[in-house]
């Protein structure tokens, strides 16, 4: 038994390098081991018909030729939210008259509370380039879901609620196709308005 454990670990060992061997050169040709794959454009966005902070009806086509700078949030945000829109406009100040290119969407995941009326004020608190957008829940969720954007309902004490969501600044091109996106605690205003120069 000694004996053959000595015959079939050398067989193991050479037949286990012969096969690393070969998976390390056929992966050159499959996707998901260790290299960085590119097919395509990424599938972020798409279209959407949401009501306005005037109450009017605003689709992705009515920015067809502009370029969409879009934040998911809710005016009840006691900090990330606010602190995010702030950034945006600051990058759009420092763009100048090339920021007419671009409009910014703040979209609501929090409808319930964030009626037109109460999202009038608070975008144009921000700036008179902002648009606010709502809608049911039911097609809140669905444009968020467009985004890959994740968002739950969180209940505090004596009956209030927070929303927890994803915190990104996306951007799409003006045939509303998906151009880039920033994690909003990892760009500064400066950095995001030299960023939206390269790309508009």
């Amino acid at each position: 038994m000694r004996r053959l454990s000595f015959v079939l670990l050398p067989a193991a060992l050479i037949a286990a390098l012969i096969g690393g061997y070969f998976l390390w050169h056929l992966s050159d040709n499959l996707p998901g081991l260790g290299r960085t794959v590119e097919t395509g454009t990424a599938r972020v966005g798409g279209p959407f018909t949401l009501i306005d902070q005037n109450g009017a009806r605003r689709s992705s086509a009515d920015f067809r030729g502009r370029y969409m700078l879009i934040y998911f949030g809710y005016s009840s945000c006691p900090d990330v939210c606010p602190t995010t829109l702030s950034l945006m406009a600051d990058a759009l100040d420092k763009l100048g008259p090339r920021a007419e290119k671009i409009v910014p969407l703040f979209i609501t995941i929090d409808p319930e509370r964030d009626t037109p009326a109460k999202l009038k004020p608070y975008v144009a608190s921000f700036g008179p380039r902002f648009i606010g957008l709502t809608a049911d829940l039911a097609t809140i969720k669905k444009v968020a879901g467009l985004y890959g954007v994740y968002l739950k309902k969180e209940p505090l004490e004596g009956g209030n609620y927070a929303m927890d969501h994803t915190s990104v600044i996306y951007l799409m091109g003006p045939d509303g196709k998906f151009v880039g996106y920033w994690d909003d605690s990892a760009i500064g205003p400066d950095k995001l308005a030299a960023e939206l120069r390269k790309v508009t």
